[in-house]
């Protein structure tokens, strides 16, 4: 498939109704509009789109210009919607067919474009990101003389995670795999036992023992947890039989593509039949040796980097996905968002945030406002260091006369007071952009999500300011 950096020469018609609904405009968005033209931005989505296939810049039907869908993705991340939305809405509208550049032609296909945002890896949105913020400088948007940053959770897409609920699910994925072999490669070696209504069955009996509390409750689980483990172990060494069988040749298929789609399978079959075993590790130390702090503990079988994250909050104190770092300058640009592989410390972060501003503005921040997670009396001497000249990061479990005196200066509490509006971000974020829960699978897919939807967010802050 050819791709192609801009969209075709517009016909007259188009240029008749963009007269028509030049007024339609939201102000932000032909300021926006502008921002997009940007040959940079365009050419990076570019040059991720040609590298899907050996290729693309020579051979195969034309496909969807890079600037179409670099604005699709933004729109549909501007707005939360599904591919499927945003393709009926762009169909349906003038306005989002002249923003995205679609105009009278073919709007692409909610799956077509899903899989050239997969196209688009982490390198590549943190070089959109990147290059939007030098945009906003360029613009005078943002001037880098403050810096705020906080931490927050972007859940994974999976369910609430309980040891038989991951060993239905393991269970489950098996036996569906060993019976697309079978339909391949037919009844040759091991069969398929198909014993998901015993699974199903155990599953729902400790859901309802589990209503019972305390040692009662416990005692009454196990025989339950026995039968599911021992029921588990059996789907495990069958699927493990399957594996073998296709390695040595006893299951195979004549046709070349059967054949690779075999091999497919039994990639996947090892993958599940480790995370299962896990699963089945951390079960028995937890029911039958009271051990709940199993070292990397399994908590989806499908989004295996999923981690347990409290944050302190009342009205979820357990979270399952990823920390996220926003770090935001004037005018509520977020210049920097980080997804960690591992959960670090807040106080951690603040003095690699300060290099990260001034890699990125090209000058220290005046001022530094965090919360009290981020306090450490190195942290505050080397921000000094650095040249912050106002550091309002607050130490609440001090004891002494002059730290209290210090934290109650005018300007340190004008600093916490714009402090708080990172949580209004993070907030906003979440409402407007949905980073409450990724929607993308596996770890790239997370730091897809939470890039397209920071750069979503920047870019309505950038037109909403420059049309001022």
């Amino acid at each position: 498939m050819i791709q192609l950096r801009r969209s075709a020469q517009r016909s007259f018609a188009e240029g008749l109704i963009e007269e028509e609904i030049e007024d339609l405009w939201e102000p932000w968005m032909r300021q926006a509009d502008k921002v997009l033209e940007d040959e940079q931005l365009v050419n990076a989505v570019y040059e991720a789109l040609v590298k899907r296939h050996p290729k693309s810049r020579t051979r195969g039907r034309l496909g969807t210009p890079a600037e179409i869908v670099l604005r699709m993705l933004l729109l549909k991340h501007i707005r939360n919607w599904s591919f499927d939305v945003v393709e009926r809405e762009v169909r349906a509208n003038l306005v989002y067919r002249e923003f995205t550049r679609v105009g009278g032609d073919k709007v692409p296909d909610a799956k077509a474009l899903g899989r050239q945002a997969r196209a688009l890896g982490p390198d590549v949105i943190k070089q959109i990101h990147q290059r939007m913020v030098e945009l906003a400088v360029e613009n005078k948007v943002v001037q880098g003389r403050r810096m705020r940053v906080d931490t927050t959770v972007v859940e994974t897409n999976i369910h609430y995670p309980t040891d038989s609920s991951l060993l239905g699910d393991g269970t489950r994925v098996l036996t569906r795999l060993m019976k697309r072999v079978t339909a391949i490669a037919g009844v040759a070696g091991t069969t398929v036992r198909n014993r998901m209504r015993s699974v199903g069955r155990s599953v729902m009996e400790i859901a309802r023992a589990a209503r019972v509390k305390g040692d009662k409750g416990k005692e009454k689980m196990q025989p339950i947890y026995r039968k599911l483990l021992d029921i588990t172990g059996r789907v495990v060494a069958q699927a493990k039989r399957f594996s073998a069988e296709i390695t040595s040749g006893v299951k195979h298929s004549t046709a070349a593509r059967k054949q690779a789609a075999l091999h497919s399978l039994k990639s996947k079959l090892d993958t599940m039949v480790s995370r299962t075993q896990q699963v089945v590790s951390q079960t028995r130390a937890r029911i039958f040796g009271d051990d709940t702090h199993v070292a990397n503990k399994l908590l989806s079988m499908f989004e295996p980097s999923t981690e347990v994250i409290r944050k302190g909050k009342a009205s979820k104190p357990t979270e399952f996905g990823k920390m996220v770092k926003i770090q935001e300058a004037e005018n509520q640009i977020v210049i920097d968002f980080e997804v960690y592989d591992k959960k670090p410390s807040d106080s951690d972060l603040l003095i690699p945030s300060i290099e990260t501003h001034q890699t990125l503005m090209g000058r220290t921040p005046h001022l530094v406002a965090t919360d009290a997670g981020f306090y450490s009396a190195k942290n505050e001497a080397k921000a000094q260091e650095m040249g912050v000249k106002r550091v309002s990061v607050p130490n609440r479990s001090t004891k002494s006369p002059a730290r209290r005196q210090h934290q109650k200066q005018r300007w340190f509490k004008k600093g916490q007071k714009w402090r708080t509006g990172c949580e209004g971000r993070i907030g906003l974020l979440k409402r407007r952009h949905g980073l409450t829960r990724s929607r993308y699978k596996d770890e790239a897919g997370m730091t897809r999500w939470v890039g397209l939807g920071v750069i979503a967010d920047n870019l309505i802050n950038i037109g909403t300011a420059m049309a001022k």
